[in-house]
């Protein structure tokens, strides 16, 4: 099983002193963030895809070059790319080329977004967000599968015998999740694929995250990709440490509070109470994160968001400290000791190029009719 963590890529003043980080302070700290991942040996970095105030990420593939630069094992992913927004064609080359950089360490998440001017900003139209979706990942498969491709759509101008440039590692196209919080046509979208399906898991009850996630493993298996527990499935979630359960709640009170999202609505102890949030001692988190498994299953990827609401560096990276040697390795060991054998692991470059591998050599031991 996989474990990391995802930013949103906020610029948010923290509630405590007053200040706000530039966007250069910002940038900078979510690179020595996804250094500090893999100094602590978490599996994924993953940064999220914005073109508005007050985030900073807009150029996820940008960031992410420079830590492949950085890093040795770190997977590098986004826990967004527009699939609605972007060009098709622009998105198969950036993440191509990034596979080659990284040398194959590079998976991406598929999203529309939450952000409804961005749609005009890059000339489309939020009503056709979904139908954008669906078009324009259709496309972007093909880009990445077939060397060379002729295609008429809706949505952009038709290409004609037209090749990606560079092709994929290996052969190999990145692996894709497929990120939504409550739309069961990007579940179905996935189901269909084959591809992975990651529930942010966040803001909503865990029965709604069992919902999704059910619906995506029936679907799989409706489409024979495998057993609906043979389906990928990541898990987002938020967290908030120190040793004592009572400090880390009055620390974290005020960033909280004062958050961008669900700030100034309930209270930091009802929306713990109804979200997954959890803010509390090591032992806390490692206890409701196995809870995960009663309500989705065993799953491949879990991802914690932790540079947010304003919180400090320092404080960040004191998270993730406590995240990688205290959490993390129990719940390696916790989730593997129950594991069925028939649950896949999670992808990676080398699994997908060995699968590839043998059923090309499956594909020559068949007899010719």
């Amino acid at each position: 099983m996989q474990f990391g963590i995802f930013s949103v890529g906020d610029v948010t003043a923290d509630p405590t002193t007053g200040r706000t980080p530039s966007e250069h302070e910002r940038i900078k700290a979510m690179l020595a963030i996804a250094l500090k991942a893999e100094e602590v040996g978490l599996d994924v970095f993953a940064t999220g895809e914005h073109h508005n105030p007050p985030f900073v990420p807009s150029s996820p593939t940008t960031m992410l070059g420079y830590i492949a630069a950085r890093t040795e094992n770190l997977i590098l992913s986004t826990s967004t790319t527009l699939i609605t927004t972007n060009d098709p064609v622009k998105i198969a080359e950036d993440f191509a080329m990034l596979q080659h950089v990284a040398d194959g360490r590079v998976d991406l998440m598929m999203g529309r977004g939450n952000t409804g001017p961005v749609y005009p900003w890059f000339g489309k139209d939020i009503r056709e967000g979904i139908n954008l979706a669906v078009e324009n990942y259709a496309l972007l498969r093909r880009l990445w599968d077939e060397d060379v491709v002729t295609w008429e759509g809706k949505f952009r101008t038709p290409l004609q015998s037209f090749t990606s440039t560079p092709r994929p590692l290996d052969g190999v196209a990145p692996f894709v999740w497929h990120g939504s919080i409550r739309s069961p046509e990007i579940a179905e979208q996935a189901a269909f694929y084959g591809d992975g399906f990651f529930h942010n898991n966040i803001f909503w009850p865990m029965e709604h995250t069992k919902q999704m996630v059910n619906l995506y493993r029936r679907r799989f298996a409706h489409y024979g990709h495998g057993a609906p527990e043979q389906a990928i499935v990541g898990l987002g979630g938020q967290v908030f440490m120190r040793k004592n359960s009572q400090d880390a709640v009055r620390e974290f009170r005020p960033y909280f509070d004062n958050a961008p999202v669900y700030g100034h609505g309930p209270s930091l102890e009802d929306f713990t109470s109804q979200t997954p949030l959890t803010v509390g001692s090591p032992q806390q988190v490692i206890e409701r994160t196995l809870g995960f498994r009663e309500h989705v299953g065993d799953y491949q990827r879990q991802l914690f968001l932790m540079d947010h609401a304003g919180l400090p560096l320092k404080t960040v990276l004191e998270q993730l400290d406590i995240l990688g040697e205290e959490v993390v390795p129990v719940l390696r060991k916790e989730f593997a000791n129950s594991r069925p054998a028939n649950v896949p692991d999670a992808p990676t470059h080398a699994s997908r190029v060995a699968e590839a591998e043998l059923r090309t050599q499956q594909d020559k031991e068949v007899p010719a009719v």
